[in-house]
């Protein structure tokens, strides 16, 4: 009876407890960059318990080199990675085994900026000037695209690479303005140096919309459960940001002591409106349209269809 009574008991215990233990499944999700105000709906999801009332453990790493998280996510070293619409674009076009899960931010942030106190009022008063840029190829095929609404090509400018130094490059006087600025921070940064940038927004000059943040899988596990729960839980994460910004931005400083600084707190103010409110919505116009500027722009052979990008279930 008592072999009996015990058996029973540790079937008990087993029942109860191995439900738990299956469902926390560790997922390894890389960033794009150093954690900062773009990441919040994944912090807020993190801080409160959406994933793990999905059954994920999730790890927030950022990269050791921003170039790195789709190809960590392509190989199956990492689960899931914070990317860009475009370079998903380029990458697909290699060959990477990637689709985009959820969007995180669902405009352009990229821009073209000058100091508002110099003599550049417009575009066409680049000509002859030094444009500063991070990312060969695709930042020329966008300047490009916004000298050529004004009558100017390329040749009419000096390019500059500056390697992500964009804010120094424009205080230096080492270039009259740059491409691939994110128009949530960039601007910020001069305002603390104590000067004031004057944006150029790339949508406004010829380039088609796109979704600038995005969650990006290896093909194979675009449509599991797992990276539905995920989605369900950064979807929460979205909704409570945008309800309760300011109970929001606590969690975010309080994620690391080193957030809780004067640049992130009015980058936030700057992001927020710009997060996607349906993560999981998709405009599969809006990926077609930008494979053929990319194409038209020799930057991708072939422009696809929507479904090579994106992931069965967020296809409309």
């Amino acid at each position: 009876m008592i072999n009996r009574t015990f058996f029973l008991l540790v079937l008990f215990a087993l029942v109860l407890i191995t439900p738990h233990a299956s469902a926390q499944e560790r997922m390894r999700v890389i960033l794009d960059w150093f954690v900062n105000p773009d990441h919040a709906p994944l912090i807020v999801a993190l801080e409160r318990g959406y994933f793990a009332d999905e059954g994920l453990q999730v790890e927030l790493i950022e990269p050791g080199d921003p170039n790195d998280p789709p190809k960590l996510v392509a190989t199956g070293e990492m689960d899931v990675g914070v990317s860009y619409q475009p370079q998903l674009h380029l990458h697909v076009d290699k060959g990477l085994p990637l689709r985009s899960i959820a969007t995180l931010v669902a405009t352009p942030l990229n821009s073209l900026v000058v100091l508002a106190d110099g003599d550049i009022n417009e575009i066409a008063d680049l000509r002859g000037r030094k444009v500063g840029y991070s990312l060969a190829g695709f930042e020329d095929a966008l300047l490009a695209t916004v000298l050529e609404r004004h009558g100017l090509s390329l040749d009419d400018v000096e390019t500059v690479d500056i390697h992500f130094s964009i804010v120094p490059a424009l205080l230096s006087g080492r270039v009259d303005a740059v491409i691939g600025a994110f128009r949530n921070f960039e601007p910020v940064k001069l305002m603390l140096e104590g000067r004031e940038g004057k944006t150029f927004f790339l949508e406004e000059e010829g380039v088609p919309v796109y979704d600038e943040l995005i969650v990006v899988a290896h093909e194979s596990r675009a449509a599991s459960e797992q990276m539905a729960s995920f989605v369900r839980a950064l979807e929460r994460g979205v909704i409570y940001l945008v309800n309760h910004p300011r109970e929001s931005w606590d969690l975010f400083a309080g994620y690391r002591d080193d957030l809780d600084n004067e640049l992130n707190r009015l980058a936030w103010d700057e992001t927020l409106p710009r997060f996607a409110l349906r993560p999981r919505a998709v405009d599969s116009a809006r990926y077609e349209a930008f494979a053929r500027f990319l194409e038209a722009r020799g930057l991708i052979e072939k422009a696809r269809p929507a479904e090579a990008y994106l992931a069965p279930q967020i296809m409309p």
